[in-house]
């Protein structure tokens, strides 16, 4: 069967789930081909490499995640604070009830892979531009290279924040999100005051 069948290739990244979930982090690619019924090489092969099946996972998974995040923070209707409590939300639900895939993909692959570890830069990387692209087009940060700034920047510390998180789970959930949540606020508002201000003066 050839490696570009979609529904063999989905059948086997549902069996390189499964692996992952049931044995953590540490899943190895034997026990996955294993899961599907084939061997490593075969495994190998409808993906490109071990590169390729990484790849495809994290597509599958990361492209998931920020798709259920979108919606969050572009709701117009929501000020700033509410958005932001409630995408940083979604996200640490999202992660922590997907602990193992998270691990796996974010820590396992990325630091064995070169490639990977490209991949899913750049896909945490379009999410920033995605923000900024936001917060720019709503004037929440007028000017669009501090917005882009701030997009990165935001993702980037909810990214690292939530990874901290994980290794601390006696830490309240609501206290993460609302330091995050601060940090957000006061970052955009200290740029605006500081606008505000100095048309007062002109």
């Amino acid at each position: 069967m050839s490696g570009r069948d979609p529904d063999r290739r989905r059948a086997l990244l549902d069996a390189a789930d499964r692996v992952i979930l049931r044995e953590g982090p540490e899943a190895s690619m034997a026990a996955i081909a294993a899961e599907a019924g084939i061997t490593k090489p075969i495994l190998y092969r409808h993906f490109g490499d071990k590169s390729g099946l990484y790849e495809a996972l994290a597509d599958r998974h990361v492209r998931t995640v920020i798709a259920q995040l979108r919606p969050a923070f572009a709701e117009v209707a929501t000020d700033l604070r509410g958005r932001a409590r409630t995408t940083i939300t979604v996200y640490l639900d999202l992660i922590s009830a997907n602990l193992n895939l998270y691990r796996f993909l974010f820590h396992r692959a990325s630091a064995e892979d070169t490639r990977m570890r490209s991949h899913m830069t750049a896909l945490v990387r379009s999410l920033g531009e995605e923000l900024g692209g936001v917060l720019a087009a709503e004037r929440v940060v007028p000017e669009p290279v501090r917005a882009q700034v701030l997009g990165h920047a935001f993702v980037g510390m909810v990214q690292t924040t939530g990874d901290w998180w994980l290794e601390h789970p006696e830490v309240d959930r609501a206290e993460v999100v609302e330091g995050l949540v601060d940090v957000i606020v006061a970052a955009v508002s200290h740029r605006s005051g500081r606008a505000s201000h100095a048309a007062g003066r002109s």
